[in-house]
């Protein structure tokens, strides 16, 4: 019987996949040799491949276009990627080389925009889509791009009373649009989502304060976010439905209406078993929407979304060492890493999350079944399932070379999270984050854009 850990992903996985390649036992990422990033820079390691981001963009650019071509859709399609996911200068940077747009939550959001201005990096027409329940910070922020110039900014209206912080700020004609608030799944504890308007609100809101003021503010979009992601189930097409026949109705008082955001959702690999038909997600809304327009002779509006994680999320990798073995019982051994689940992929602590999780090397060595521990003293710091099975298998441990294990695909969100640079669980330190992506003249370079937590930045923090 073969026993090596080789042997167990091939008999188990079709193996190798986009991204995942195994070369005389050592795992590459996207091309990237592992174990040479390894040998210079250490663990624990956050690694950045800048060059997904653009791959992930440019192919829902293509299924979008492939989809559009097929229906003869008559609208556009606008790709958005909402800042929340990662608000790093190098991550918005990158996408934007590959015309996209942005979307943002919260008033800081917009200076994120202004610098953005600044460096040139996007115009005056590019499309913010500004989310969220504004406070008069963020409303005020706002009101200056739109009074600055920026024609295509589009606050996205949370509830009535905020049109009101605009009417009294913004001096220019400008665009809105209102969030539709989504009715959540029926495992959710409670029933309508908390953001956006009631469904059956939005056309009283319109007729009474909106229309017979086009001359200084018009509706342009209608948004919507489901929690659960763009999934192909009768809930999804239930509530995307309901927007869709909404922007039917709203259409034929409303000219000046011409765009639905469906916001984001779509997953990124999580397992090797991942299977997702983004074409056949893609090709269904996109029919869907067509269908209802033109079942009520209305004109078919544009199409934004706002990809986070799809974005972002399959550029990063965390890279650990494990730096001992602990046999507590008679069925579980534990791996124990140079760092902490909770600090640093909190979503495995918080939410259950399991990212796709592969040894680095020892693909030759026999596998046994693990759990894998972090460092800090809370007996939640742990990881002990993936995403196809409620084990962990990884190679068993020699006296040679270490064993390192990556989890992978986990750039959206979890530095967000976890709060970058600032007082983590135990004081364990944040771990160097490295970059790679390519220079000026194309070459692939790699170079570190933040050393590993140092003891005084916390205490500094602390007040020692």
């Amino acid at each position: 019987m073969n026993n090596s850990y080789t042997d167990l992903v091939h008999q188990t996985f079709n193996f190798p996949q986009e991204g995942f390649d195994v070369k005389d036992s050592y795992l590459h990422f996207n091309g990237l040799e592992l174990k040479s990033l390894i040998a210079k820079y250490g663990t624990p390691m956050k690694l950045t491949y800048l060059p997904k981001i653009g791959m992930q963009i440019k192919k829902a650019k293509k299924m979008f276009a492939n989809a559009i071509k097929k229906h003869r859709y008559e609208g556009e399609y606008n790709y958005c990627y909402c800042t929340k996911s990662s608000h790093f200068s190098f991550v918005v940077e990158e996408a934007l080389k590959h015309d996209i747009h942005l979307e943002t939550s919260y008033a800081y959001d917009i200076e994120i925009i202004k610098k953005l201005y600044a460096r040139k990096k996007i115009t005056k027409d590019t499309f913010i889509i500004c989310n969220g329940y504004k406070q008069k910070t963020y409303t005020s922020r706002i009101a200056n791009l739109l009074n600055t110039g920026f024609k295509n900014v589009v606050p996205i209206l949370d509830n009535r009373e905020e049109l009101q912080q605009y009417k009294k700020s913004v001096k220019v004609p400008f665009k809105l649009g209102i969030r539709v608030a989504a009715e959540e799944e029926p495992t959710f504890p409670f029933y309508t989502s908390r953001l956006g308007f009631r469904a059956r609100d939005v056309l009283e809101f319109y007729v009474d304060k909106i229309e017979g003021n086009e001359d200084r503010f018009q509706l342009k979009m209608l948004h919507i976010f489901l929690n659960k992601g763009i999934k192909d189930d009768i809930y999804y097409w239930s509530e995307l439905n309901k927007v869709i026949n909404l922007y039917c109705q709203l259409k034929k008082i409303c000219p000046e209406l011409d765009s639905i955001n469906i916001g984001g959702g779509f997953p990124i690999k999580h397992s090797l078993g991942f299977e997702y038909d983004y074409q056949f997600m893609i090709n269904e809304i996109v029919g869907n929407i067509k269908k209802a327009c033109k079942k009520n002779n209305v004109q078919m509006p544009h199409i934004f979304t706002e990809f986070g994680s799809y974005t972002v999320g399959e550029s990063m990798a965390h890279i650990y060492s494990v730096i001992g073995q602990k046999t507590q019982n008679d069925r579980e051994i534990w791996y124990m890493i140079d760092s902490s689940f909770i600090t640093t992929l909190p979503d495995t602590w918080g939410i259950g999350e399991k990212f796709l999780m592969l040894p680095v090397n020892k693909w030759d060595q026999e596998y046994q079944r693990v759990v894998l521990g972090g460092i800090t003293c809370d007996s939640h710091d742990y990881y002990d399932s993936e995403e196809h099975i409620n084990e962990v298998f990884l190679p068993k441990l020699n006296n040679g070379e270490p064993l390192y294990v990556g989890f992978f695909h986990t750039g959206a969100y979890q530095d967000q999270i976890s709060g970058y640079g600032g007082i983590k669980h135990c004081l364990i330190p944040s771990p160097k984050h490295v970059i790679v992506g390519h220079d000026k003249n194309g070459k692939l370079v790699d170079w570190v854009y933040a050393k590993e937590q140092t003891a005084q930045s916390m205490l500094k923090i602390l007040g020692y």
